[in-house]
């Protein structure tokens, strides 16, 4: 869904930096350069970007109130 405002791990803020690492995956970037840019150093917090799948899109439209 949502980056998690927290690695899950050892509690370090982390979804302040999601938008910039997002945006220079897409430009075409290497996630553990962009990782090491963002100043991210543990494998706790790089797993969090790493593996994080963005389904809001997918889920969205379900979530508003249907009238029958």
């Amino acid at each position: 869904m949502l980056i998690p405002v927290r690695c899950w791990s050892c509690g370090k803020v982390i979804a302040h930096k999601y938008k910039q690492f997002r945006e220079a995956v897409d430009e075409g970037k290497d996630p553990g350069a962009t990782l090491d840019e963002l100043g991210f150093e543990r494998y706790c917090c790089r797993r969090m970007f790493v593996g994080h799948i963005d389904l809001i899109d997918e889920v969205a439209p379900f979530s508003i109130d249907r009238q029958h």
